[in-house]
């Protein structure tokens, strides 16, 4: 017996069918994926990166938000929930809903064994084409590391990796660091 193919949805049927939805999907090139849902440190290590990114960024006109809020990754319409999303100046919706961002500065992903090679893989080949990106972070969960990629001036990436609670993570694209200590706050790792 073969598998019956998935329709293909435009953008258009994403968004109507994702705004009304209880859950959170991406979407890439037709198709509409079920996100899962995250651990307990997870939980705790977003609200404490993004609580001290705010206050680093109080009156800087930079703006930090969570994973409520998506982002339109590219032309072909990846739609994802980035964990961390900041971006610097007025951020740019795909429309008036004001609930799809166009233009972050930083994203921020933190790792989990079930997402890490998607995060590492597929996420940041399409986070590269965003022309406002200039910083994309990962955060391990399971230990107190930071990589932080940097995008060059000629267009390439360079990693920047800090471990250790009393290390800290500089974000050069928003102009400001976090120690590891506040982002791993409440933290335990096994």
């Amino acid at each position: 017996m073969s598998a019956q193919p998935h329709p293909r949805m435009t953008q258009e049927e994403y968004l109507r069918i994702e705004r009304a939805a209880e859950f959170k999907s991406e979407y890439y090139d037709g198709q509409m994926y079920a996100m899962s849902g995250g651990s307990y440190p997870h939980g705790k290590i977003i609200p404490n990166l993004a609580a001290e990114l705010r206050q680093a960024l109080r009156g800087k006109g930079c703006s930090v938000t969570t994973s409520d809020v998506r982002v339109r990754v590219s032309p072909r319409g990846f739609y994802t929930y980035p964990d961390i999303a900041v971006v610097c100046g007025q951020p740019e919706f795909a429309d008036d809903q004001a609930d799809t961002l166009l233009n972050p500065t930083l994203l921020v992903e933190v790792l989990s064994p079930s997402t890490e090679a998607h995060a590492r893989g597929f996420k940041f080949a399409q986070y590269r084409q965003l022309d406002s990106l200039r910083e994309y972070a990962l955060v391990s969960q399971t230990e107190p590391r930071v990589e932080v990629f940097r995008r060059q001036p000629a267009g390439e990436w360079l990693l920047s990796e800090v471990t250790g609670l009393d290390a800290a993570c500089r974000f050069d694209s928003v102009g400001c660091q976090v120690a590891l200590a506040e982002i791993y706050y409440d933290v335990s790792f096994e």
